[in-house]
């Protein structure tokens, strides 16, 4: 651990806390929280092959989020995959959150609603959106599979030190306006490959004024942006956000924790290497036109022109993208028809989400098919609880159970070729959500307007009222 009397970012502080051994530009550093789940047999096979065991199983957990089905008739496949998470956590000792559990569900959703999450830790898992977690105040990112290996075995991991990006967003979101929104006109407005080699801390009025949920959301899509991970400082909303779940320390102990956490914000005249300033107000309900989450318009808006990009690379690019998607230059984007929706993930999968699609969807009925998948079974309950369920049901909507779904496509739930999608998800790629299927990304409330009327829709138009 290294002192520094200098101003420093709560990226600073949390590395400099971590590092054991610093060689030239890598530090190797201790990991606090291991997530792992269907996709790391490949590490849990190596350690096999050598007959290692888990360094730290006490501080690693199993979730089985992306293959787990979520409907009986669908994911046969995936079984085997949660069978396996199942068999290798337990060959360790690992504590695994599989099928049947009651708290089942994505890693990053179930993760920070257990309280495993917490402000100044080190957290990785084998899934670049780990840095949800940021919103937490923790230094969360993805991995790849010779690195779980690494982690399971030594609960360190050797990383390059990150440069630190300040994105400062004040000013206050309108109405109807949300986190997903924020979060999907950042992209498109930067770029995919804006922040490579940067931690994001997100900072400013705009920020401090979403809920965690929220929070985890803008965190959640840094990686769009081509960044290592995104972070929040913590502050007295995440506090009472975090008191009395089941992984947080109680009574006089997490009154010394929230004086630990907050230290970790980042001191005044702290050196950032980029700064970028955005003004909230400006932000609409977005979508994406393309396959690429930086392939972005205002909802109001139209598809691009390549002919009137200056870039030649990104108008070719256009020009596929628009052909695959079965777009014209300038076509409305609130004229496109789609087939489906989908409302969860580990983006847009969390209670506030779901309340805020069923306000759009009470007492009306869709066009177009869909599912809603909660992101964790408790998710799923205090849906249930509230009445939810019933909403999206009446609707004519589909209420499965909680896992990735059909954002990856690896549990059975899949479009067919040509479909076109509404979907709360964080990636649009090329048959993302199956060979062929053209994916629009939108917040829940976007999704459930649209499943209204069969076209995507802005919940707020008057002209689509109840």
């Amino acid at each position: 651990m290294t002192t520094n009397s200098s101003p420093r970012t709560i990226v600073d502080k949390i590395w400099e806390a971590h590092a054991i051994v610093v060689e030239d530009d890598e530090s190797l550093l201790w990991v606090d929280r291991h997530y792992v789940h269907e996709g790391s047999h490949h590490a849990f096979a190596q350690l096999a092959h050598t007959g290692a065991q888990a360094a730290r199983p006490d501080l690693t957990f199993g979730f089985a989020d992306h293959y787990i089905p979520t409907r009986e008739a669908s994911g046969r496949d995936g079984v085997r995959m949660v069978d396996l998470l199942k068999k290798n956590t337990a060959a360790h000792g690992i504590c695994n959150f599989g099928a049947g559990d009651e708290r089942q569900g994505i890693a990053h959703v179930v993760a920070p609603e257990l309280g495993l999450t917490l402000p100044g830790l080190v957290i990785v898992c084998g899934d670049s959106h780990t840095s949800t977690n940021g919103a937490l105040g923790s230094f969360a990112f993805g991995i790849g599979a010779s690195e779980v290996a690494h982690v399971l075995q030594t609960q360190t991991i050797w990383q390059s030190r990150p440069l630190r990006m300040l994105i400062r967003i004040d000013g206050v979101l309108q109405d109807g306006v949300t986190a997903k929104d924020l979060a999907v006109h950042l992209v498109g407005r930067l770029g995919a490959d804006f922040a490579v080699g940067y931690a994001i801390e997100y900072a400013g009025d705009a920020v401090r004024s979403l809920s965690i949920e929220g929070r985890m959301t803008l965190c959640n899509m840094s990686i769009e942006m081509g960044s290592r991970l995104g972070i929040v400082g913590p502050d007295d909303r995440l506090f009472a956000w975090l008191e009395g779940r089941p992984g947080v320390p109680s009574g006089d102990e997490f009154s010394k924790a929230v004086e630990s956490w907050r230290s970790l914000a980042s001191d005044p005249g702290a050196d950032f290497d980029q700064v970028v300033c955005l003004d909230a107000r400006e932000v609409e309900p977005c979508v994406t036109w393309g396959v690429s989450p930086e392939h972005v318009v205002p909802l109001s808006g139209c598809a691009p022109d390549p002919a009137k990009m200056k870039d030649e690379l990104r108008a070719a690019a256009a020009r596929e993208a628009l052909a695959y998607m079965g777009l014209e230059p300038g076509d409305r984007m609130t004229d496109l028809e789609i087939d489906c929706v989908f409302i969860g993930s580990c983006t847009n999968g969390r209670i506030e989400d779901l309340r805020a699609a069923a306000t759009v969807l009470r007492g009306r009925r869709a066009k177009v098919s869909g599912i809603v998948s909660p992101g964790s079974m408790q998710v799923r309950r205090q849906a249930e609880a509230e009445g939810l369920d019933r909403v999206f049901l009446e609707a004519g909507l589909e209420w499965v159970g909680a896992g990735c779904s059909l954002c990856v496509g690896m549990n059975g739930d899949l479009l067919r070729e040509g479909e076109r999608c509404a979907s709360t998800t964080n990636r649009n790629f090329r048959g993302r959500q199956g060979k062929g299927s053209r994916t629009h990304l939108v917040s829940p409330a976007v999704a459930a307007a649209s499943a209204l009327t069969g076209r995507l829709t802005d919940p707020r138009d008057p002209s689509e009222g109840r």
